[in-house]
């Protein structure tokens, strides 16, 4: 049986950034599929993590400036640009997670697109809160960034982010990315959550478990 990986995520989290290109290689390795689910993190936050802000806000907060130091050692270990963090930090994703709904429904798209934005943002320093950074950006990689922009202002995208972020809350989350894989726990199954990138060892567990 296929074990499938709910990846919930938000292109404004470097952390996301790196376990979205360091979960791929363990899903193709352990032959699983995964479903890429856009959430809006701010609204996560809102809901069940407010700390948050409060830790960005203090400019003394030891875990906060240590974890900036971190960030770039895990991004080094994985081979991965960091241009981090620009002027553009911390970035309102609406616009660009409204954009990755209106493709969710075509998994390759949205995989294409997503990994496009997060080098534009976190090598190139581009401005993801811009609607003609996103439209540029899925022109460039082959999509139609016009009528994309386009969609992300129907009623029926914005309830879709909404819907995905209200989702990942009720099932645990409290930030991005959270990793949903499928677990055995006798003959019963049911679901293990991950959060961040450290914790990738874990869902490589979990998949050969589940």
């Amino acid at each position: 049986m296929t074990v499938t990986v709910e990846f919930y995520f938000d292109l404004s989290s470097p952390w996301t950034y790196l376990a979205f290109h360091n979960i791929q290689p363990i899903i193709k390795d352990n032959d699983a599929a995964i479903i890429w689910k856009p959430f809006l993190v701010g609204g996560v936050f809102n809901a069940v993590n407010q700390d948050v802000y409060a830790a960005r806000e203090n400019p003394d907060n030891r875990k906060f400036v240590h974890s900036f130091h971190v960030l770039k050692d895990w991004a080094a270990l994985a081979g991965l640009p960091m241009n981090f963090p620009s002027e553009h930090h911390p970035v309102k994703s609406v616009h660009a997670m409204r954009l990755c709904c209106a493709l969710e429904e075509d998994q390759v798209a949205l995989h294409k697109f997503a990994t496009a934005a997060f080098n534009a943002y976190y090598c190139d320093r581009r401005n993801l809160d811009d609607p003609e950074v996103l439209i540029a950006i899925a022109n460039e990689i082959g999509l139609d960034g016009e009528a994309l922009a386009a969609q992300t202002q129907e009623q029926a995208i914005k309830d879709r982010l909404r819907s995905n972020t209200e989702e990942a809350v009720a099932r645990g989350a409290y930030g991005s990315p959270s990793i949903f894989v499928p677990f055995a726990e006798g003959e019963r199954q049911s679901e293990r959550m991950y959060f961040g990138n450290d914790q990738l060892p874990l869902v490589n567990w979990a998949i050969k478990r589940g």
